[in-house]
């Protein structure tokens, strides 16, 4: 290509001219680079977090069920097994959901 031409802009076309990014497409680049970052930086946290965790979390103390405590007391002969299979039966009949409020640790078992 003559020189002459080249000096007044004709001929060749530099590769980041000319490809008409109007003002959409500088706005859709722009939110696509947002997303993308903001991808890339919750996936880095969310591993961090994930990684980082211990896996060993102290545990409250389980409550043992009346049941247990029942069970217990006749095991150290507090009771004996007459009494034992009566509270078992009574606790069992009137026992009609779960209760998932541990309450106060005290136990109040009625007189021997």
């Amino acid at each position: 290509m003559p020189a002459a031409s080249l000096m007044r802009g004709e001929g060749m076309m530099m590769p980041w001219y000319g490809h008409n990014l109007s003002g959409w497409g500088w706005f859709a680049m722009s939110v696509g680079m947002i997303v993308f970052w903001g991808v890339i930086i919750i996936a880095v946290v969310a591993a961090v977090r994930t990684l980082g965790r211990s896996q060993d979390y102290p545990r409250p103390p389980a409550w043992p069920s009346p049941e247990q405590v029942l069970a217990e007391r006749f095991a150290r002969g507090e009771i004996d097994e007459e009494d034992y299979r009566q509270r078992l039966n009574t606790l069992r009949t009137f026992s009609t959901a779960p209760n998932t409020d541990p309450g106060p640790r005290t136990t109040t078992l009625p007189p021997s």
